[in-house]
């Protein structure tokens, strides 16, 4: 939003890119496996047993219990703390569906061309957060 003449500049004008990115996770063991395993994510590093972070394009994705930084009570079970979209190619999309499928993760939605113009693909990680793989199309 542009200042109007008279407006006090907010510090917050500095902020150019989301540098990192946190999930609360109920259970590490079956995230860190799914991030690891499954998206093949790089192990960037393991501050604790509580704290593990992934490097994704020039993002950091961090998993990390609640109360590690911040006294947050966990998410209820069943219910998505996030959703995440993940940019590739479209003929990637489809790949990327082949693969969840062949390491036995169930699709929320398969590749489908959107009318805003994504081609899309939807699933959850094991704490039930909502992931998006997706191409401009």
């Amino acid at each position: 939003m542009p200042l109007q003449p008279g407006q006090p500049c907010s510090p917050f004008h500095a902020i150019r890119a989301i540098d990192y990115t946190v999930i609360f996770v109920r259970d590490m063991a079956a995230m860190r496996s799914f991030y690891e395993g499954v998206l093949a994510f790089p192990l960037l590093r393991e501050l604790s047993p509580n704290w593990i972070e992934y490097g994704i394009g020039s993002n950091t994705l961090a998993l990390a219990r609640p109360s590690r930084t911040a006294a947050e009570a966990p998410t209820p079970v069943g219910a998505a703390s996030l959703q995440l979209a993940f940019k590739v190619s479209a003929a990637e999309v489809d790949t990327c569906a082949d693969e969840l499928v062949r390491q036995g993760i169930a699709l929320v939605s398969p590749p489908t061309n959107q009318t805003f113009g994504h081609r899309t693909l939807f699933f959850r990680d094991p704490d039930g957060n909502l992931l998006e793989i997706y191409a401009e199309i």
